[in-house]
């Protein structure tokens, strides 16, 4: 009886199981249309509350300029998949709808129903259990900055027994503080740069190494504001808090590190207190490191160990001295190796002399020349540098001497108006060289350009000026101090120079003589008002820029008649220009750029001499009187790059009026400018005489295309620089010519159409957050550029498309692709996979940058990439692990060239 119950309960737990199973099966059939209305619901919600976040990150992105959190767009990314997978359930849904019958409870096609029934269900649950983690409390947030990063650094020569007995020195526990000390030019810079990346090189011995540069005239806010920066503590309301304030959170952040603060070009005591840096202590394990000109300023910083970085002694100076010039110089004659080694010796071992004589003796052949340059140096100076003024100046002055014109010679002296390490934009420098008169063209615009890019050509390879990238430069600090010097030492020259620019000054100065100042810069300082109309009719030149003024009283120009270079740039606080600016009759160039000037005043008609004006990045909505751009008869550059404007009317794109003002314009021959719209577009291209400008070009919320045909832009031919900004409609860049995409027939006809059409003068290409963009492809009909950037774009899969380039196969060889790239730079590209399939030569590429590219596991490199030139990759660790290489060789040879940014 036993068995028998047994086997009798077992049945029923079975039938109960099975009956149990029918019926969940039966209620996916049954809930099947329900479940179909209440996926739609849940999907509507969902797609609203991803717009939601969306907009939130935008908002985060454009305006803060914030990163969005990893988490945020692996939730965006995971709610597209949903919807989209649910979307094609929901079209499915009808025809299985159908199959229903007896109000639902039965179906025409149960096995049809009943796995769509299942899919229904997972797929709302899915969804509405996504939904549910949809809600961020914030959804982006300042990048961190990276604690320690690796500075460049050029080959040294002499410098090795020195840095070791440096390193030897802050290895020593019981040393906190050391102070390089030494004469301009000597090599400290150099020097402690070696230093900073010593350090670099154990990033997890130090919790943070931060480099300062201090120079002459610094106040202390400028050194918390770079440490903040540095740390990632300069965001919310750090600007509102008193020094004070500052130097506390400085204070409370580094007090719990162990840090290497470096600090460059000391002039005068730094309170480190009133800083915020804690004393670097045996205790702590913190280092101070600093370089200056004077060791009464080792001694003032109580530096524990102090090091003087010398001259090279006459070997290391020769070995300096013949690396610059070059082997082939020296063994050109018999003679000139003999010469060359008493002129490196008449330069006593100073690097910075060794280094600018050589470069400017590298190109004389002749024995005449090198005899004479020994004399000149002989003259004015000995083999010792006991004072700058005396000695280095008049050594370095030798360098200045050997430009080849007056022309040259000023355009170097002119650079010293700038602050110090202040990074010249060089159009802009061009830009005052024009409205000075320095450029003498003939009366063509062009050549006057071209003549102010060569003039700076010539000064960088003389090693007077320093190139930072391809469009800025910067002056070594010890030529500026020549330059500065040789304008008060050649007054028969009447430069009148008054530099006192970064020097922190509140108002305008006192000077006593007005009338015998001809060029003066006031940039980088604190003033907020002008309010005195200072008397001096000879000044030429006025920089006022990176201020913070607010107010011009309008006559504040009165006796400036013969102003011809006045710089307002970069002061965000003044609203309005006073009408008294039509006094500056004879002004040429006038630079308004990233200033808050909400309406340009009609009376800037009167300055009909105008020939470079920029109001690039004015305040959004900046209102430009109708007819006054065209009153500029004799404009030859206008720069309007992300300027917002309305030409006196409420439309949403000027471009027509914009154009129809240009054509005015019979001398204009630089235009940077931004459209919007496809239409403001085509009234560009429809102007064939402003085609042929040296242009930038910026294409920014171009809300009516979808499409945009790059061959359209061909007629351009001085297109320079192409900006595609928020085209969140723009789906293809195509390349298509005379109705059809370009499809060679023949190699001949290849080369025809592209050498016709392509784009030999762009250089730049900067494409950011146009979402549904795929590819590039397009960039095969540029084959000089210099420079590609691109940022947020959501939906970019691949750089160049294999499927694209194949329709214009037998055009790759022919344009070189990337044949002249030097940087490469991919930011917030989360389904970037590929920038080509294949390996490329770069042969001069310098540096690649890649951030948030999650999929990109492939670069274009193999070891006979890495033969031309050293390139610089940049990138996150994890990212770098996960590299997919062709094969060990090749990873070892770039291994050397990755630089971490975590």
């Amino acid at each position: 009886m036993g068995n028998i119950f047994s086997i009798s309960a077992s049945c029923d737990t079975v039938i109960t199981r099975c009956c149990d199973c029918v019926a969940r099966q039966a209620h996916f059939v049954c809930k099947l249309e329900e479940n179909v209305e209440a996926l739609k619901t849940a999907i509507a919600e969902l797609t609203d509350l991803r717009n939601d976040v969306i907009r939130r990150v935008k908002i985060a992105e454009d305006q803060q300029r914030l990163i969005r959190l990893d988490q945020v767009q692996g939730w965006l990314s995971r709610a597209e998949t949903l919807i989209n997978e649910a979307d094609l359930l929901t079209v499915q849904s009808p025809q299985e709808i159908k199959k229903l019958c007896m109000g639902g409870c039965c179906s025409m096609s149960p096995k049809s129903n009943l796995k769509s029934g299942k899919q229904i269900a997972k797929m709302l649950r899915g969804v509405v259990d996504h939904k549910s983690k949809g809600v961020f409390d914030k959804v982006a947030e300042e990048e961190p900055t990276p604690l320690v990063t690796e500075r460049p650094t050029e080959h040294t020569v002499g410098l090795e027994s020195t840095f070791d007995k440096a390193w030897n020195i802050l290895e020593a526990e019981q040393v906190g503080i050391v102070g390089l000390y030494g004469m301009g030019g000597v090599g400290k810079t150099t020097l402690l740069s070696k230093i900073h990346n010593k350090f670099c090189e154990s990033p997890n011995r130090f919790d943070v190494v931060i480099w300062i540069v201090v120079s002459k005239g610094f106040y202390i806010g400028k050194v918390q504001d770079d440490i903040a920066e540095r740390v990632g503590i300069a965001g919310g309301t750090w600007q509102n808090k008193t020094p004070e304030e500052k130097a506390l959170n400085i204070f409370r952040f580094l007090k719990v590190k162990k840090f290497v603060i470096l600090l460059d070009d000391i002039w005068d005591r730094v309170d480190l207190s009133k800083v915020g840096i804690p004393l670097p202590t045996q205790e702590n394990g913190s280092k101070l490191v600093f370089t200056t000109r004077s060791i009464k300023v080792c001694g003032q910083m109580e530096a524990h160990k102090k090091i003087e970085v010398r001259c090279l002694p006459e070997e290391k100076a020769w070995e300096l001295f013949q690396e610059k010039v070059g082997e082939e110089t020296l063994d050109g004659n018999p003679c000139i190796r003999e010469l060359a080694h008493e002129l490196a010796k008449e330069c006593g071992g100073l690097p910075l002399a060794l280094v600018t004589i050589a470069r400017a003796m590298a190109w004389k052949n002749t024995v005449e020349e090198w005899k004479y340059a020994i004399e000149v140096c002989r003259r004015s100076s000995t083999s010792v540098f006991p004072d700058m003024d005396e000695e280095v100046y008049p050594l370095l002055k030798f360098s200045y001497d050997s430009l080849p014109n007056d022309m040259t010679r000023t355009c170097l002296l002119y650079c010293s108006l700038f602050s110090e390490d202040y990074q010249i934009i060089k159009d802009k420098l061009v830009d005052f060289w024009i409205g000075e008169g320095f450029l003498d063209g003939h009366g063509d615009t062009s050549l006057a350009r071209n003549q102010g890019h060569h003039i700076i050509g010539s000064l960088l390879h003389a090693c007077l000026l320093q190139e930072i990238d391809e469009f800025r430069i910067k002056m070594h600090d010890v030529i500026r101090d020549m330059s500065l010097w040789l304008t008060c030492k050649c007054e028969e020259e009447k430069w009148g120079f008054f530099v006192e620019a970064g020097y922190q000054l509140t108002k305008l100065p006192e000077v006593q003589n007005w009338g015998s100042i001809r060029r003066m810069s006031l940039m980088k300082n604190r003033i907020e008002n002008l309010v005195e109309a200072p008397n001096c009719p000879d000044l030429q030149t006025l920089f006022l820029n990176d201020n913070q003024l607010k107010v011009i009283n309008n006559d504040f120009f009165q006796f400036m008649c013969g102003l011809k270079v006045l710089n307002l740039s970069s002061n965000t606080g003044i609203e309005e220009l006073p009408v008294g600016i039509s006094k500056l009759v004879s002004l040429e160039s006038l630079d308004l750029s990233y200033t808050g000037i909400r309406q340009l005043p009609t009376e800037l008609k009167a300055l009909e001499k105008l020939k470079c004006v920029n109001l690039e990045c004015l305040s959004p909505g900046v209102r430009i009187p109708r007819q006054l751009i065209s009153a500029f008869s004799k404009l030859q550059v206008l720069r309007m790059f992300g300027c917002d404007y309305s030409l006196g009317q409420e439309v949403e794109d000027n471009s027509e009026c914009l154009v129809e003002e240009l054509k005015c314009l019979n001398h204009l021959n630089v235009l940077t400018v931004t459209i919007r719209s496809a239409f403001g577009l085509d009234r560009l291209l429809s102007t064939e005489r402003l085609c042929s400008f040296t242009l930038y070009i910026q294409l920014q919320l171009l809300k009516d295309s979808k499409r945009l045909n790059i061959l359209s832009l061909a007629n351009m031919k001085s297109l320079v620089y192409l900006d595609l900004r928020k085209c969140e409609s723009l789906e293809e860049v195509e390349m298509e010519w005379g109705g059809r995409m370009i499809k060679a027939q023949s190699h001949i006809e290849a080369f025809v159409i592209v050498s016709k059409h392509c784009y030999q003068s762009l250089r730049y290409v900067s494409i950011m957050q146009c979402s549904q963009l795929k590819d590039i492809t397009w960039l095969i009909v540029a084959p000089n550029l210099r420079n590609v950037r691109v940022i947020g774009c959501s939906n970019m899969e691949e750089i160049i498309n294999e499927r694209k380039l194949s329709q214009v196969a037998e055009l790759v060889e022919t344009l070189s692709l990337f044949g002249k790239l030097e940087y490469l730079y991919l930011r917030i590209l989360p389904e970037l996979k590929s920038i080509y399939w294949d390996t490329l030569p770069f042969s001069c590429l310098k540096e690649i940058y890649v951030h948030r590219c999650p999929k990109l596991k492939r670069l274009p490199l193999n070891s006979n990439s890495a033969k031309e030139n050293k390139i610089s990759i940049r990138g996150k660790k994890e990212w770098w692990k996960k590299l997919q290489w062709e094969d060990e060789c090749a990873l070892n040879d770039f291994l050397p060239c990755f630089t971490s940014l975590d």
